[in-house]
């Protein structure tokens, strides 16, 4: 879920921190993808027949994920761009109820397929058929081994891939989070990419423009600190706390900053709006948004490697029935972008030595208790830059509002 509405919200009130980009920017940079969004995508957009069932191998097992990961990264690559996969780890018990509920919802729409399978209703089929995907651990198994033998890093973070894909980010390992849950904000990513494989949905006609969202602006237009920006988008709505029944993002920061923290604002509304006492645990939340478990970024050595060949026919060929000639295309694509001069800067990709770390006084930490600056909200605030170092233009300046 992420966090609600928070994105229009962005856009509206700090749109220096937004700004229209596109896949091929990115060329030459790392980026730190959520996995599981991906997962969740391929299982849904990779479909076939009047049933609506996923696309299996020979022993009826479930290929689409690995057909959508596969054309994903070749596509990634050929962009010159760096993708690190971040798989997710054991979910925060707090996040137990927002996943039961969600189970719930995939069992009523099992019995909605089912139902439109014997009517025959070719467009509830759809729908029913994508509200019941589920990702087993099998298929997180053959992703891993597809990337593997791409020679793509692959990152299995302890807990939320969101939070280990920002500490990477904070690190300076990553250039940015490459997700659409916008709960990468408040674990604290530097910049966020969003919309970013709508590209791939272009002959579709449903292509919506990627969006960058960067954090440090945002915090400055808003004039908050980090900690604030949390409240604020726990009162929003998180996966880990409920949230007040009525309360929008445009109310909820105006409570806060009218009220000056959480409690006081909270204390100003009629009991009946608030969740229960067992889900309304504002402090719990906190500490996973601050204090989650993530991968140890000064451990890790995101190194990619020249692509096994031969492994990798027989792992999509012999295992997963993957046409021949398929394979051989994709194969020719992945020989051609090392090869292609444009694309130069995808050879430093295959060397021994590990990415380059930017110093920590370099470093937007949004959790570094920060003396105030003293700028006054009249004065203007400086958002992101582009290449060219002038200020990036986001939706207030004419580009499309973001609304997903």
């Amino acid at each position: 879920m992420g966090i609600k509405g928070l994105m229009p919200f962005v856009s509206d009130h700090a749109p220096l921190a937004v700004k229209e980009t596109k896949m091929e920017a990115m060329t030459g940079r790392m980026v730190a993808i959520d996995a599981s969004m991906c997962l969740y995508q391929f299982l849904v957009a990779v479909r076939q027949g009047e049933a609506q069932s996923n696309l299996s191998n020979a022993d009826g097992e479930v290929t689409s994920h690995i057909q959508g990961f596969l054309n994903r990264t070749v596509r990634m690559l050929e962009c010159g761009i760096k993708p690190v996969y971040v798989f997710d780890g054991k979910p925060p018990e707090l996040k137990r109820d927002t996943l039961d509920a969600r189970e719930e919802r995939k069992k009523t729409a099992d019995a909605d397929l089912t139902s439109a399978i014997e009517t025959g209703d070719s467009d509830e089929i759809r729908k029913a058929s994508h509200r019941s995907t589920r990702v087993t651990p099998q298929m997180n198994a053959d992703v891993q081994e597809l990337l593997g033998l791409l020679g793509v890093p692959v990152v299995l973070a302890p807990s939320e891939a969101e939070a280990t894909c920002a500490a990477l980010c904070r690190a300076g390992l990553c250039y940015a989070s490459v997700t659409e849950d916008m709960d990468v904000l408040p674990f604290g990513t530097t910049v966020m990419l969003k919309n970013f494989f709508d590209t791939e949905s272009a002959r579709a006609g449903t292509k919506r423009p990627v969006f960058e969202v960067t954090l440090a602006p945002l915090l400055q237009q808003l004039h908050i600190t980090m900690d604030s920006f949390i409240d604020f988008c726990i009162m929003c709505g998180c996966d880990y706390c409920g949230s007040p029944r009525g309360v929008g993002p445009t109310t909820a920061f105006k409570l806060l900053k009218k009220h000056g923290s959480l409690e006081a604002a909270i204390a100003t509304l009629d009991a009946k709006q608030l969740p229960p006492p067992e889900a309304w645990q504002v402090d719990a939340a906190r500490q996973i948004f601050k204090a989650l478990e993530v991968s140890d970024a000064s451990a890790l050595s995101l190194q990619f490697k020249s692509p096994q060949t031969d492994a990798l026919k027989m792992y999509l060929i012999d295992r997963h029935s993957f046409a021949e000639a398929r394979v051989e295309k994709v194969l020719a694509r992945l020989r051609a972008s090392r090869a292609s001069g444009s694309q130069s800067r995808l050879d430093s990709f295959f060397v021994s030595k590990g990415p380059k770390v930017v110093p920590d006084s370099a470093k937007f930490d949004p959790f570094k208790k920060k003396a105030a600056s003293g700028t006054s909200s009249g004065k203007k605030r400086a958002g992101p830059s582009n290449s060219s170092g002038k200020a990036a233009g986001g939706s207030g300046a004419g580009g499309k509002r973001p609304r997903s």
